[in-house]
Formats: C-alpha cells, sequence, structure tokens
C-alpha cells in the first residue's frame, strides 16, 4: 500500500535492530533463487527461498480441515463464496463462534465478521458482558492485500479444532475476513503487479472506485459506514487494519506501526511501543520472521537518503484510531514476499496479539480511558517534518543501479542479497505546526444535515436547542479558497485560510451542540476545525458557502457607490487609497465590486463557516 505522503517506523523500536542486524544478515545471506510461482514473477526482484518454523502451523492439502489456501499449494486464495462456506462449516462445528453480517454493500454482498469468544457471544451486549478485551481484525481494506483474511480462518481453524484454544480465555476476537467485498471479487492475476501472490487478486479500490482507507473521516462509502457502525456497537480495545506494501525490496517481510507519541493517544502509544511491540516483535523472530517497523524510504532509488515516519490524519485506519482513541495497527506485509511467507507471519502475530492483549488487558484498557478523558487544552491539526535523533539500522537488499533504453531514466535492480545499511537518517512530522485551542462545544445550524449524519455516524454525542438561544460564539471567517484542480476521492477538497471572529448571533432551533469533553471529542475537533487536513469543510462537505447566489447589476451600484462616497468621508479617503493599486484601478468590475462589498445589500453570509465555536 503505497501513501501519497511518505509513511511510518517507530522510533524508540529502531535502537534494538542495530545490535541484531548484522547476525541475522549474515545467518540469511543465500543465493537468491527466482520464484517462478506466479505469473508477474519475471518482471520482479528475485525471490529469496524462506522457511521458518511457522510453517508447521500449515496442515497438509488432504486434511479435512486445511483451508482453501492449504489446499491450493500455499498460492491461491478463495473467492467471496469459498471463503465463507469454509467458515459456515467451522462455524458449525462449535458453540464458541458466530457469524454476523455489518451491513451490505453497494453490489449487495454482506460484510461478514466472525465473533470468537468462550462464551459464544453473538450481540455487542453479551460480549461485554465477559468483561474481556476485543481485538477487531480486519482484512481485505484493500481486497488484493488479502494476507489476513487466510492467516485469520487458519487461526480461527485452530482456536476451535486444535491447540489454540486457550487465546479465548482471556480476550475476544472480531474477525473481518473481507472488508472491501465488491473490489475482493473483482479478480484477476493481473491486479497488483508489484504483489508476489495470492494467484488470483482483489481489486484495490470499492465498486465505487473509492479508496477505504482514505475514507475513515468523511465516511462517504457504504462499507465504511459499516464499519465505523460496527466500531461504536462492539467498541473494540484494538483495531488490525492488514495490508500489503509496495516500494523498495528489504529483508522484513512483517513491518507493523501506529500514530506517533506526538499525536492525540499517547497513553494508548506508550502500550504500543513497550508493551505490546517487543511481545510481537519476539514472537515473530521466533517464528523465523523478521519483523520491522513501517518502510517508506524517502528515495526508492537512494535508500542511503533515509526513511519517513509518519503521523496519519484520521482518513487513514491508524490516524482514525488515534484520534477516536481506539489503539490502532497498520501492519504491512511486504509484497515481495512469497503469499505462503506472509500469510504465515500474519498468523503469528494476531496469535501473538490475542495473547499479550489477554494478559494486559487492565494497562492496554487504562490506556484507552486516559487517552478519552484527557482533553488536551491546545489540539494540533497539522505537523511539520524534521530529522529526528534516532537514526536507523536498515536491513535491505542489495541493488545496483542501470541505465534503462525504454525510460531513459537510471533504473534500481534488486539482487535479493541481503544488506545492512547503517546508520539511516530518520525524518518524521513531529512538530507542530497549525494549532488552535480547544473549544468546550461546536454549533451547527440544522440545514447542514449531511455534516451532522456524518457526525452520527462517527457516534460523536450531540444534543440539540429546542429553541432559538442569543449567544456569545465564535466564527471563522474563510478567505483565498482554493479547490483542487481534479478530483479525489469522489469530491472536490478546497482549503482556506481562516481568522477567528467572536459574535453575538442566534443559533436557530435545531441546532446541534457538540460537548467536546467527550471521548470522542478529539475527533470532532479534527473534523471540524477548518484548517485540519480531513475536516469536513477541507473534504468539500461546506462547498456552498464559497458560492456567491445575489448580485447587484451595474447600474443599481453606480448611484450606490457615489452615495457612499458622499455620506462617509472614511470610505472616500479608504477608496482613494485602493486607487494607488495600479491593477485595480484598471479594473472596473473589481472597483465596482469593491463598493458592493462594503454595502449593506452583500451576502454577510458569504464564506463565513457555519460551524460556530464556544469558548
Amino acid at each position: 500500500m503505497r501513501f501519497k505522503h511518505l509513511s511510518a517506523a517507530i522510533l524508540v523500536s529502531l535502537a534494538s535492530y542495530s545490535a541484531i542486524a548484522n547476525d541475522e544478515a549474515a545467518s540469511q545471506l543465500a543465493e537468491p533463487k527466482i520464484a517462478n510461482t506466479y505469473i508477474n514473477d519475471k518482471i520482479l526482484p528475485p525471490a529469496v527461498e524462506w522457511h521458518g518454523k511457522s510453517e508447521a502451523l500449515l496442515l497438509g492439502a488432504d486434511d479435512e480441515w486445511a483451508t482453501p489456501f492449504e489446499k491450493n499449494g500455499l498460492k491461491t486464495s478463495p473467492n467471496y463464496a469459498e471463503t465463507f462456506a469454509w467458515l459456515d462449516k467451522l462455524v458449525a462445528q462449535t458453540d464458541k463462534l458466530n457469524k454476523v453480517s455489518l451491513g451490505k454493500s453497494p453490489q449487495g454482498r454482506d460484510i461478514w465478521m466472525i465473533i470468537a469468544s468462550s462464551e459464544g457471544a453473538d450481540t455487542p451486549a453479551v460480549l461485554a458482558e465477559n468483561g474481556k478485551p476485543s481485538v477487531l481484525v480486519q482484512a481485505g481494506i484493500h481486497s488484493g492485500e488479502i494476507d489476513g483474511k487466510d492467516a485469520g480462518m487458519m487461526l480461527l481453524r485452530d482456536i476451535v479444532l486444535g491447540n489454540k484454544g486457550a487465546l479465548l480465555d482471556n480476550a475476544n476476537l472480531l474477525f473481518v475476513p473481507i472488508f472491501s467485498v465488491d473490489g475482493h471479487e473483482r479478480s484477476s492475476q493481473y491486479n497488483r503487479v508489484n504483489q508476489r501472490g495470492p494467484v488470483n487478486m482483489g481489486w484495490r479500490t470499492t465498486a465505487n472506485n473509492l479508496n477505504l482507507n482514505r475514507d475513515y473521516a468523511k465516511a462517504d462509502t457504504l462499507e465504511m459506514q459499516h464499519m465505523l457502525q460496527a466500531v461504536n456497537e462492539w467498541q473494540p480495545d484494538l483495531y488490525i487494519d492488514i495490508h500489503v506494501t509496495d516500494g523498495i525490496d528489504y529483508q522484513y517481510d512483517v513491518t507493523f506501526g501506529y500514530n506517533l507519541p506526538q499525536g492525540l493517544s499517547p497513553a494508548s502509544y506508550a502500550w504500543l511501543e513497550k508493551s505490546y511491540r517487543p511481545a510481537i516483535e519476539s514472537a515473530l523472530t521466533r517464528q523465523g520472521h523478521i519483523p520491522g517497523p513501517l518502510v517508506f524510504a524517502i528515495d526508492n532509488t537512494d535508500i542511503t537518503k533515509g526513511m519517513s515516519l509518519w503521523n496519519p490524519s484520521p482518513r487513514y485506519s491508524n490516524g482514525y484510531g488515534d484520534a477516536r482513541h481506539l489503539p490502532t495497527i497498520l501492519i504491512e506485509n511486504h509484497s515481495l514476499k512469497p503469499y505462503k511467507q506472509r500469510v504465515l507471519g500474519t498468523y503469528v502475530m494476531l496469535e501473538a496479539t490475542l495473547k499479550i492483549v489477554g494478559q494486559q488487558a487492565t494497562k492496554l484498557k487504562s490506556a484507552i480511558k486516559q487517552d478519552k478523558f484527557r482533553y488536551p487544552p491546545r489540539v494540533t491539526l497539522t505537523w511539520k517534518q524534521v530529522q529526528q535523533k534516532q537514526s536507523w539500522d536498515f536491513k535491505g537488499m542489495e541493488y545496483r543501479m542501470e541505465a534503462s533504453p525504454i525510460s531513459g531514466n537510471d533504473i534500481v535492480r534488486w539482487t535479493g542479497v541481503p544488506k545492512i545499511y547503517p546508520n539511516l537518517p530518520v525524518i518524521a512530522n513531529t512538530v507542530p505546526d497549525i494549532s488552535v485551542t480547544r473549544p468546550s462545544a461546536y454549533y451547527i445550524p440544522p440545514q447542514w444535515t449531511e455534516v451532522i449524519e456524518r457526525l452520527q455516524i462517527h457516534g460523536i454525542r450531540m444534543t440539540r436547542l429546542h429553541q432559538p438561544t442569543k449567544m456569545k460564539l465564535q466564527q471563522y471567517e474563510l478567505s483565498a479558497p482554493k479547490f483542487s484542480s481534479k478530483d479525489y476521492e469522489g469530491r472536490q477538497t478546497v482549503k482556506a485560510e481562516a481568522r477567528l471572529e467572536s459574535i453575538e448571533t442566534e443559533m436557530p432551533s435545531g441546532t446541534v451542540r457538540i460537548d467536546t469533553q467527550q471521548p470522542l471529542g478529539d475527533l470532532a475537533i479534527l473534523l471540524l476545525e477548518p484548517q485540519s487536513p480531513d475536516s469536513l469543510l477541507q473534504w468539500g462537505f461546506f462547498n456552498p458557502i464559497f458560492t456567491h447566489t445575489e448580485y447587484i447589476e451595474n447600474y443599481a451600484v453606480e448611484p450606490l457607490a457615489a452615495q457612499m462616497l458622499k455620506d462617509d468621508p472614511k470610505l472616500k479617503l479608504a477608496f482613494d487609497i485602493a486607487l494607488k493599486d495600479e491593477e485595480f484601478a484598471a479594473d472596473p468590475k473589481a472597483r465596482l465590486r469593491w463598493f458592493y462589498e462594503r454595502s449593506p445589500y452583500y451576502d454577510n453570509q458569504y464564506q463565513k463557516y457555519p460551524v460556530l465555536r464556544e469558548k
């Protein structure tokens, strides 16, 4: 999965890689073996043959309970119907599993979730009664990146029929095998050219060509609306979003990360970094995998330029989790590793997750509670990038640059030979840029129905005024709007300069009030502050406020301007000063507009942000 902005690695853990990197690299040196399993192997970097202890998790192809992945040579993944036919058969064997629909996709497919608990819970209320932490695992948000589906099917099988039943003693598992169900069925061996298996892969986007991992904040898609409702109803304590990355070649096969300590959930970050990461990395390493922080090179053609950390906004799963104080882990398996290796690494990580979450339930729940009721007096909306103090001894692969007669550029040729790149610089967006004081509440007039509906989908608490109410509030006056030159994720986005002013106004009956001292108060701020990159304003929900709907004819403004100049000497002085601008003076329309904007006929709501703040 490639993001527009370069993405994350977790700084605190980087130091530990330096000490063991050379020993591990030496043990893995091998002659590159060219794979021939997949149709695109011939155009990908060489694949180094892999064998690890986690291969013992596999069942033979002739076993009654082998998953479709295991039955078909560890290189395919079942389609939607095959997936749920197998899972239905498993669910029928036990009272520990239940299958519920989160809702239907635009093409009419159910988005199924498997609830795994020792008590056999089938509703959020029953699940909550056991008091155990719940882990929500989501596969196939990009449906071609489907490792988590096959890993989760194996793990559920081993919980029910194998020796992994104790995993449910102290934790619950909520498993969504396929999130983007319509994209999953747009399957082909040609869908993800940068990825080594499975043979057939789903499409990156939904049937509406929208990217679900850009949709958390705006929640335009039916699929995302169903998922957010599930999060609100089932109240997981940990959210895992499983992807497969693109980009450069390297040794790590399972990389994962989460938002940085500078974000809105510092207590959750501390638990993830100090308790969760060491346990997961240890489990993966014991099973023959090479775990690491998320890998995003600053320059894919020059590794020595370093790596980029990322503190994502709420359009992404981990940015959204940080904003709503739901610890969220982004797994990025390495696309160039064979499918078998990626699936088994994911299995190990999910198993280890259930263990550590069960063992540390109290600490995890305590961290979440601290973040939910923290209410920082200032909230950062945007961040600046700086080089970090901690560098990274990076477990990469050798490569050389070759001149291409096709493109005319120098291109990278990866050799498949492991190599350590010591002391690489790390760049991260960790310095606050735009920040705002925390208002006590926001007020949204009732006519902005789509905005109110989206906030309700997120689960943000709100009340309504039952009669017109005069109030002293703050309002943003917007200027210099810049609209995107092309559509992005189905919307015309916009940015504008914002100036906050104090006003006295009467809010109509039906106005929505959103208190920011609530568990999702920080999320409300990021959705409603106009300079937040994922504000509903920047996503285009308020674009009508930038449209002039009333106007004045020249024959009316001419005598109006003459009267205004006669009645107001200060206005005449201001106009004389304005005329010193030669461009303005030479533009008749601008001169007339200057008077119209200062007249009582002008639209006093033009470019006024309709969401008001209470100090």
